[in-house]
């Protein structure tokens, strides 16, 4: 105490001779505030945070908000690590809304900081109050409202997950989400990146709010159809709408076939053409087994310097599933190489083609027979441990190769044993992989 007792002392020799001006900051009891300033910060400082709160309680109580914006910092580092210890249910809720307010207050004082202030509030709400889809709903969905394109992406995507769970409540209809998705995709595509760690984010956000849109299944073929037919007929050139249709179908399982497709399809590439309306011409081909003008069309939309990095990616992964289930060996391997590099949530799909691509290989008599399941061995174990969604058609998948693997004796015939790093090329691929037995 001897030691915050000079500081205290040391703060008020410098405030001396301001004491007009300090007042004004400090509030009408400057002193005491000062003092319990000097007091929560040292011990702040020594990461003594139990003896830090009840003094920061009092400053907090003493100071105006112009006296330290610190003190909205700290007391909130303080307040989350009270939540942490707390077990009690309705004492949570009190320091959540205690940890919300000196957002609100810090905002009021420094208007500056205004935007990190309100994604930080944003995602103060999703860490302790993501179980309620009704709230996040409503509050982050305020926030998002008054940010848009400067909206941080877990924002965006918790919205989103938000409007998902209500639907499943049927407290939102299928309208209602996709409404939502279009806002929160909008806003992602629109965010302003300051540099390449933010560039990555919001790639990566936009990436996440894509595959859990498709993965809710809200978007069906039937449900778009019947919100979207109407509108197509009452206004077949709008660009935005068509646009909207055949993004919002290309998420869809088996959307491809339908005449609202086929129609919003051919209103695009007329009035836009652009990597969107190629990637739509390539589904619209595929379903109808133009296998050629279908990869074709795709090509074209990962050529074009228009997509980003996350679209390519994903196309890429498309791109492969699509040669490889059409017996284009060479361009599924080259498609699901680039997608693994690329990632964005399509390395472990993609890894699971390149299995499927050495496991169905023509390899010959010699080693390489054997050797194929091996390197498809390979990659089912890196698609296992990249993607938990393809974890166990990877382990099936491995399981099934096993089965093939030579006794050990007739390894040894081919002068190669279990352990053994083995190089294999055949079927226009390569891959070093090492020898297994049963």
């Amino acid at each position: 105490m001897k030691k915050i007792t000079l500081i205290f002392f040391a703060v008020m020799a410098v405030f001396a001779g301001q004491k007009l001006s300090a007042q004004g900051k400090y509030g009408a009891d400057s002193a005491e505030c000062i003092k319990y300033l000097s007091y929560y910060q040292e011990y702040y400082k020594q990461k003594n945070y139990d003896s830090a709160l009840p003094n920061w309680r009092k400053a907090y109580s003493l100071c105006p908000a112009t006296a330290s914006q610190n003190m909205f910092v700290h007391g909130t580092t303080l307040m989350t690590r009270l939540y942490n210890q707390t077990k009690d249910a309705t004492h949570r809720e009190a320091i959540v809304d205690t940890i919300l307010a000196l957002q609100d207050q810090r905002m009021a004082a420094y208007p500056k900081k205004k935007l990190d202030i309100m994604n930080n509030k944003g995602q103060y709400m999703i860490n302790y109050r993501s179980a309620n889809p009704a709230y996040i709903y409503k509050n982050v969905g305020a926030i998002v409202d008054e940010l848009g394109p400067k909206s941080n992406g877990s924002l965006l995507v918790n919205l989103l997950q938000a409007s998902i769970a209500l639907y499943r409540e049927n407290q939102l209809t299928a309208d209602d989400v996709i409404a939502m998705y279009d806002k929160v995709t909008a806003n992602v595509e629109g965010a302003t990146a300051k540099n390449d760690a933010e560039k990555e984010d919001n790639l990566k956000a936009k990436a996440t709010i894509e595959s859990i849109f498709a993965d809710s299944k809200v978007a069906s073929c039937d449900n778009l159809i019947a919100i979207f037919g109407p509108r197509y007929q009452a206004d077949p050139n709008n660009l935005a709408l068509v646009s909207n249709i055949v993004k919002l179908m290309n998420t869809a399982e088996d959307c491809a076939s339908n005449d609202l497709y086929l129609n919003a399809v051919t209103s695009m590439y007329k009035l836009d053409p652009s990597f969107r309306s190629a990637f739509a011409l390539y589904r619209l081909n595929a379903a109808r087994g133009n296998v050629a003008d279908a990869a074709g069309y795709l090509e074209e939309a990962i050529n074009s310097p228009e997509s980003d990095e996350a679209t390519d990616a994903q196309y890429y992964y498309e791109m492969a599933a699509f040669c490889y289930k059409n017996g284009l060996r060479g361009k599924a391997y080259e498609a699901a190489k680039k997608a693994i590099e690329m990632d964005y949530g399509y390395a472990g799909k993609g890894y699971l083609i390149m299995g499927n691509l050495w496991a169905s290989a023509t390899c010959g008599d010699t080693v390489d027979k054997w050797a194929r399941y091996w390197a498809a061995a390979d990659y089912y174990q890196k698609a296992r441990n990249a993607d938990p969604s393809v974890a166990d058609e990877a382990a099936s998948s491995l399981a099934s190769v096993s089965r093939y693997y030579p006794e050990a004796s007739e390894a040894f015939m081919y002068d190669v044993t279990k352990g053994q790093s083995y190089t294999v090329s055949c079927g226009g691929m390569t891959a070093t992989t090492t020898v297994r037995v049963q």
